[in-house]
């Protein structure tokens, strides 16, 4: 049986699902991270240093397209940049066809980035994705990026990240239950959403992070945005 984890939100016990919620992702997800328009913020600051006027730049889970609009609207000179995000829910990628519909800059494709070719890129964005993929997969889709990127093109990736040992990961659970409660969630509902993404999202430490992007052939890489557990990761080729 579904329950609530947000007003028009349900959802199964580990059975944590994007379909069918794209309505109310937006303010969802505004509720739910820390400092997610901040993320965005930045990305869109630093592509000024990566962006050119042919560029292409992938929004890996782009849900609905929010993060290449800001970008674009960022560039409005650029005329010739390919803005493209990938998500594998269609609802998801149908509201950001609409909503994004007057700037042919913008694409969207239905499909898995593990199975799509990429063009050459400047810019990559994963923004909270690489948590929702099984752990057996991640290496290869951060391979997968770094070799699409162009030397010295960047990997922006946001995630949830756990802690170095169980006494921070306690007090880190701790306060983020209590932003999500200042953010207006009830306690049935943030116990319902941990309940659904078990075995759905599994993160990794700040250190099983970095040693994903430095697997991958990655060895310019710092933090550049930090709460509690959760992080944003710059990775230039």
């Amino acid at each position: 049986m579904s329950k609530a984890v947000d007003a028009n939100i349900n959802q199964h016990n580990a059975g944590w699902s994007f379909d069918g919620i794209s309505e109310d992702f937006d303010s969802h997800i505004l509720r739910s991270i820390p400092l997610y328009e901040s993320g965005h913020t930045l990305v869109c600051h630093y592509s000024d240093f990566f962006l050119k006027a042919d560029s292409v730049a992938y929004d890996l889970g782009c849900s609905t397209g929010q993060m290449l609009a800001k970008l674009a609207q960022r560039h409005p000179q650029k005329q010739n940049l390919r803005l493209i995000g990938i998500d594998t829910v269609e609802d998801m990628v149908g509201k950001a066809r609409r909503l994004c519909a007057r700037d042919a800059r913008l694409e969207f494709v239905h499909g898995n980035a593990l199975d799509i070719q990429f063009a050459p890129a400047d810019m990559v964005i994963a923004n909270y994705t690489i948590q929702f993929l099984p752990p057996r997969v991640r290496q290869a889709m951060v391979d997968r990026v770094y070799q699409a990127l162009n030397w010295g093109g960047a990997f922006f990736m946001f995630e949830k990240v756990r802690a170095p040992d169980g006494r921070f990961q306690d007090y880190a659970n701790q306060v983020y239950v209590e932003f999500k409660l200042d953010n207006g969630f009830s306690e049935a509902e943030i116990v319902n959403k941990t309940r659904s993404i078990k075995g759905v999202m599994e993160p990794f430490s700040t250190q099983g992070n970095l040693d994903l992007l430095k697997r991958a052939g990655f060895v310019d890489v710092m933090s550049i945005q930090k709460y509690v557990c959760f992080e944003g990761f710059l990775a230039i080729k």
